[in-house]
């Protein structure tokens, strides 16, 4: 969908383009100016392969003011990325025989992740129904003797879903039973949040399993850094050495203007994030209204991230359509809105917009959906 968005614009076609998962906003002017100087001082060669110490230090710094988490260096991985620290995981800990608790709807690179290790990922179904959360009977369920780790993802893409502390810590009491288990706690929306409950990240919530949690995070979001490529992860020192040597063996260092970038942006103005976010909360719930006014279309609202997941198994019956794939060709050939399916990510029925757009473009959007429904 992204591409034939691509092409379309490339053609002159009036597309608007709600599948990219990206902040519209410019990378702030200090991270900017710091990667110039960063530049200008020649910090363009090698780095160590687990980061800077610089930036592991404003990591640890991160980690200790947010999360009351406390980390030495040598816990503490920095990659091209959040996604890479999420793909060393698989590789250090995941093989053939284990498997990964995967609950759905998923980020779409989760379960390929866990495939590429020769490990099986256990799909839960979580819908619309029950806010797009996992319930601890139904990681009890799911976990078995083959069981090496289990994803978490708050707030959640593609659904904006948010886990409270009580949630966590019930979620955790299952997996203190099961002392082989590794917890990864995808954090990378933490500060994309406006839900009622505090953000709190999973071995925040659950100190007692800190000892097997692996928090991944990055700069790409929060501080409008996609393009920078730089995430980091922090747990136990003995995976996450592994995971370095997995890094070490197919990257090296990551970019090492970006981690002078990183630095600045974890050592920054907070208040620059927050102003991104309120302007998100906004969005949120423009889109949350606009979704809900589509025949067909119904929608939970999120507590963070950039996106919405509507349910729309009913338009497509509506429409005489077979899937939401079908929907999703439809929409961006008669209403030149691209979405993105919800097949892609374990949810058939539903579709993922991503509202890091301005509030003009969201809303004529919206319209544009309405009207190829209503036709």
């Amino acid at each position: 969908m992204l591409a034939r968005a691509t092409e379309f614009k490339r053609q002159g076609v009036d597309i608007i383009s709600l599948g990219a998962g990206e902040p519209d906003f410019d990378t702030p002017a200090p991270i900017r100016a710091a990667a110039v100087h960063a530049i200008e001082q020649g910090e363009t060669r090698y780095t160590p392969v687990d980061g800077t110490h610089q930036l592991k230090t404003a990591i640890q710094a991160k980690f200790q003011r947010d999360n009351a988490l406390a980390y030495t260096p040598e816990q503490i991985l920095v990659s091209s990325g959040g996604k890479q620290s999420l793909f060393n995981l698989c590789l250090a800990l995941l093989g053939p025989g284990d498997e990964a608790v995967v609950q759905a709807p998923y980020w779409v690179s989760y379960p390929e992740m866990v495939r590429l290790a020769d490990a099986k990922p256990v799909i839960i179904d979580t819908g619309i129904e029950q806010g797009f959360k996992l319930t601890p009977e139904q990681l009890a369920a799911a976990i078995s003797e083959r069981t090496r780790l289990v994803i978490l993802n708050s707030p959640s893409n593609p659904t904006g879903a948010c886990y409270s502390r009580e949630e966590m810590v019930a979620l955790g009491t299952v997996i203190a039973d099961f002392p082989d288990v590794v917890v990864v706690s995808d954090d990378i929306y933490e500060h994309i949040h406006w839900g009622k409950d505090p953000f709190v990240s999973f071995a925040t919530a659950c100190p007692a399993l800190a000892e097997r949690t692996v928090t991944v995070n990055g700069v790409s979001k929060a501080y409008a850094m996609t393009g920078w490529r730089i995430g980091y992860a922090a747990g136990p020192e003995w995976l996450i050495r592994g995971m370095k040597t997995v890094q070490s063996q197919s990257t090296s260092n990551p970019c090492s203007v970006s981690q002078a970038a990183a630095v600045a942006a974890l050592e920054g103005d907070p208040s620059v994030v927050a102003e991104m976010t309120r302007h998100y909360k906004a969005r949120h719930e423009a889109v949350i209204e606009g979704l809900s006014a589509i025949p067909g279309f119904e929608c939970h609202p999120g507590d963070g991230a950039f996106y919405a997941f509507p349910r729309v198994a009913e338009a497509v019956q509506r429409l005489g359509l077979s899937s939401d794939l079908e929907l999703a060709e439809r929409l961006i050939t008669d209403a030149r809105v691209a979405l993105v399916p919800g097949t892609a990510f374990g949810a058939p029925g539903y579709l993922r917009l991503s509202f890091a757009l301005s509030l003009d473009d969201l809303r004529e959007a919206l319209d544009r959906v309405k009207s190829a429904v209503m036709a």
